[in-house]
């Protein structure tokens, strides 16, 4: 399986999901990382230069749901309900984990307590 973990520095998960820098691609099986990769973040709305943060959120999240099609879940410390919503009917799941680590936060999904506190999404 693969797992999308929002990030600006590749360590460290990015603080809300569409504005990050991109996201690193880890490929699993049986608990075991068998790959790595980052996919630099040219398919959100919000990655775009000019983009403002108040701007008008009735954007398609379209290519980011394309661009994380791989993917059976995804993870950031943050993220917008529509987005949280649209991951879930696209069949990914979404996660808002407290953890801050790339590193830890793969640990703690294979150990099977990763946090999910959907809660703490924003509503734009």
């Amino acid at each position: 399986m693969k797992i999308g973990i929002a990030s600006n520095d590749q360590n460290s998960i990015a603080e809300h999901f569409g504005r990050t820098k991109g996201f690193v691609i880890v490929e699993l099986e049986n608990g075991q990382e068998l790959s790595r990769t980052f996919r630099e973040n040219k398919f959100s709305v919000h990655s775009q230069p000019g983009s403002h943060e108040h701007a008008e959120h009735g954007h398609s999240h379209t290519a980011i749901l394309e661009a994380l099609a791989d993917c059976e879940l995804v993870m950031a410390r943050g993220m917008g309900r529509r987005i949280y919503d649209d991951l879930r009917s696209a069949k990914i799941e979404s996660y808002i984990t407290s953890q801050s680590q790339v590193d830890e936060a793969i640990q703690a999904y294979i150990r099977g307590n990763l946090d999910d506190n959907p809660d703490k999404g924003c509503v734009h």
